[in-house]
């Protein structure tokens, strides 16, 4: 029997769908399902392309309760921009979860799993950081530094904003970027120590494959999220400062303990915690959260299948009864 598919552009999704408390909270679900333990979510596809400079990861997730679950295909090639293309494409497939027929593509380019990237670092940042946070600061100057402060202005409006990139030019025009976008004070500086030292929220969105984040910087009231080690050999954060805080959540340890700064921390023989808690689980209560807010805390985000079944969930429901895109039938 003929059935419906919705194609829809990136033009259309960026008309359709931003970064607001509703994309939030829709992200925050995923982590809640995770932590139900009723999640069917592979591990992840990735392919390390070294002779390309390039990357591929291939996420999915069937989460219970929801009408459709997704395949993300998300590339990175680093060496675009000097042919003039974005280093970042790659598209979302949404699959009726009861039939199996494809019922969406959404042809974001990567746009979707940069919003949704963004929401999972305000769920951390709404369960995990101080209750007030005054300065905030971000390590990477990209499209995802922006998104991410962005989405933790939602959760915790902060007042300043510091930013540091290994190139001073990029800093400063992402500080300025984000003074326009948020109304607030924003300034580049030159010392990532001291971006951490006036911060009490510091996220990290870089590429780095060795630390741009010391241990020695942490402080009473401090948290971090760390979103770039989503690739074997990625390390933002000094595996020691994990030792060193009073808590460490993973995103999924599964993925952690193979991608994000929780291998690190391992290979380094340094982790004696046993199993550290998940987002999810501190979410609904299952695992502590921050006690206090001179905790310092730390949020390993590496990106979860369920995220992305998520947020192509509600952008269909979103989109369903809309002129948006092309509906061919198939």
């Amino acid at each position: 029997m003929p059935h419906d598919i919705r194609i829809v552009t990136e033009a259309d999704l960026r008309s359709a769908v931003g970064l607001d408390i509703e994309t939030v909270d829709v992200v925050e679900q995923a982590f809640t399902a995770l932590a139900g333990g009723e999640v069917v979510m592979p591990p992840i596809l990735s392919m390390d392309l070294p002779a390309a400079n390039g990357e591929v990861d291939v996420k999915t997730a069937y989460i219970p309760g929801f009408k459709g679950f997704a395949i993300k295909v998300s590339p990175g090639f680093f060496d675009n921009p000097k042919l003039g293309l974005p280093s970042l494409n790659g598209l979302m497939i949404l699959f009726s979860a009861k039939t199996g027929l494809v019922q969406a593509l959404f042809l974001d380019n990567g746009y979707l799993t940069d919003i949704r990237t963004a929401a999972a670092g305000a769920v951390a940042a709404r369960h995990l950081a101080p209750h007030t946070v005054e300065t905030a600061g971000v390590i990477g100057t990209g499209v995802q530094a922006r998104l991410q402060m962005q989405a933790a202005h939602l959760v915790r409006p902060f007042k300043r904003l510091l930013v540091w990139g290994r190139d001073a030019a990029k800093a400063q025009t992402c500080a300025e970027d984000m003074a326009a976008l948020l109304g607030i004070e924003a300034q580049a500086v030159s010392d990532p120590s001291e971006l951490v030292a006036q911060s009490q929220l510091v996220v990290t969105t870089t590429p780095a494959r060795d630390p741009v984040l010391k241990a020695e910087w942490l402080h009473p009231g401090l948290h971090i999220t760390a979103m770039g080690s989503d690739q074997e050999g990625k390390n933002e954060i000094d595996p020691k400062a994990l030792m060193q805080a009073d808590l460490y959540v993973a995103d999924r340890v599964s993925q952690t303990e193979k991608l994000g700064e929780l291998r690190s921390a391992q290979e380094a023989g340094l982790w004696d915690r046993g199993i550290p808690a998940e987002l999810g689980q501190v979410i609904t209560g299952q695992a502590p959260g921050r006690r206090s807010d001179d905790d310092i805390t730390i949020a390993d985000l590496t990106g979860t299948g369920a995220q992305d079944t998520a947020i192509a969930s509600h952008v269909y429901q979103m989109l369903k009864d809309s002129p948006a895109g092309t509906v061919i039938t198939a």
